[in-house]
């Protein structure tokens, strides 16, 4: 049997992305001799957390001093979270700061596909990676290069999957949680017919969809990809109060400034489902700046050939932007985002990038590529069984044999033997659990 190390650390589980991911690294950390414990703040965390767990019912006002009880209590050194934004996670992160417990924050991969963020202390906006492209080319030049993509497979249905599960199941027992507030703003039930409608229209205007796409490269054009209204990316990290409101600055300054010749490309994010209609939205305030000819939407379309083929990006700060910095292609970003450095993407103002948009320095994307894979990424994903294997192998390699402070490359040999020794079938956990 393998020997683990005396027993240092001790781990606590807040929230993760909605499926079986935290549970099941949850267990692989116990089978190696490791305390492990969870707070569940309503009924979806319960049901993703089939083992024994403890049921926080209280207030926010009342959930600084229960959680610093609690890590105290429990001798907690290691916190796991999704999504260092929500209003529970940030007091979280406050309190274990105080107590020099260390925080590893998960979210989407900065760079997609394959590979999901796993960060120190933050991420996005809040990450503490320096944007110093000079140490950057420092700290690169000490590290191996990116290592290859493991090829992770995804399922929308299995992810929806397990998405409707959680927040069904959170609907079900919020009598359970009465003082508990979801970090998503509007419902489930709003999301779903949302959703339905989103259906509906892809029928309806599948022809208008194809006339648009033809349109693109007609003429130079710039390419603004959306993101999803409900991100904290927007609401937190960004200057603008919502997608729309940032959508009205694009164009704007699009028209005012951008050259004749050039066009606009406003690609919709394909997990949009509000009620009110995109490109409706964008026709209106198009014809309103008289600029209707020249601005396309497109609610489909392959966005890695736009990303190579337009004449630079706009992005409030969406992961799309890596994309286009991989291809050489100028990238203006509008929020805060990690990749926002000075010689990586255009510094200055939207209305001169129209006229000269600045390509990035290759060199200094490359090193902040090797520093942010060292660094803030790990290989796998939350959308198959195989890649949630890869993701737990990874994580715990990082966690053990290269952490996050001494930037060394992941043991791909190891994660891949991992990876092709898992399957594909259904490994959500039973629809209990023993929490309080």
């Amino acid at each position: 049997m393998k020997a683990f190390p005396p027993v240092r650390r001790r781990f606590l589980f807040l929230q993760g992305p909605p499926g079986p991911f935290f549970w099941l690294l949850g267990q692989e950390l116990v089978k190696r001799g490791y305390p492990v414990h969870r707070i569940n703040f309503n009924g979806g965390d319960r049901v993703d957390w089939p083992g024994e767990a403890t049921s926080y019912r209280g207030g926010s006002s009342g959930w600084n001093r229960f959680f610093d009880h609690y890590v105290r209590d429990n001798k907690i050194t290691d916190i796991f979270l999704f999504g260092d934004c929500r209003p529970l996670h940030r007091a979280a992160h406050g309190m274990a700061k105080l107590r020099g417990i260390d925080i590893h924050v998960f979210e989407e991969g900065y760079i997609r596909p394959h590979w999901i963020t796993m960060e120190p202390d933050g991420v996005n906006g809040h990450s503490t990676m320096s944007r110093d492209p000079e140490w950057l080319m420092q700290q690169a030049a000490t590290l191996p290069p990116v290592p290859p993509p493991i090829p992770i497979t995804a399922s929308f249905r299995r992810r929806a999957r397990d998405s409707l599960r959680y927040y069904a199941t959170d609907c079900l027992t919020r009598w359970q949680y009465p003082f508990y507030k979801s970090h998503r703003p509007g419902s489930l039930i709003a999301e779903g017919l949302g959703w339905l409608l989103k259906f509906v229209r892809q029928k309806l205007y599948k022809g208008r969809t194809k006339k648009a796409l033809t349109r693109i490269g007609e003429a130079p054009y710039f390419l603004f990809p959306l993101q999803l209204n409900s991100d904290y990316q927007i609401r937190t990290h960004s200057p603008f109060t919502s997608m729309r409101e940032a959508t009205l600055y694009v164009l704007e300054s699009f028209a005012l400034h951008a050259p004749f010749n050039t066009m606009l490309v406003i690609k919709e994010h394909p997990l949009d489902c509000e009620y009110r209609s995109w490109a409706g939205f964008v026709r209106k305030h198009a014809k309103r700046l008289r600029i209707e000819g020249r601005v396309v939407h497109i609610a489909g379309g392959d966005l890695n050939r736009m990303t190579r083929e337009s004449l630079g990006i706009v992005t409030v700060n969406s992961t799309s932007g890596t994309l286009g910095l991989a291809a050489g292609t100028p990238v203006f970003v509008l929020g805060s985002a990690i990749y926002d450095i000075p010689g990586i993407t255009h510094q200055g103002r939207l209305d001169d990038f129209w006229k000269a948009p600045e390509p990035p320095d290759m060199r200094k994307y490359d090193a902040f590529r090797q520093v942010l894979h060292a660094r803030c990424l790990v290989p796998g994903g939350i959308a198959s069984q195989s890649a949630i294997a890869t993701l737990i192998e990874s994580t715990l390699d990082r966690l053990f044999n290269h952490p996050a402070h001494v930037p060394i490359a992941l043991d791909m040999g190891r994660i891949l033997l991992r990876q092709a020794a898992a399957t594909e079938a259904p490994s959500t956990p039973v629809l209990s659990s023993t929490g309080t």
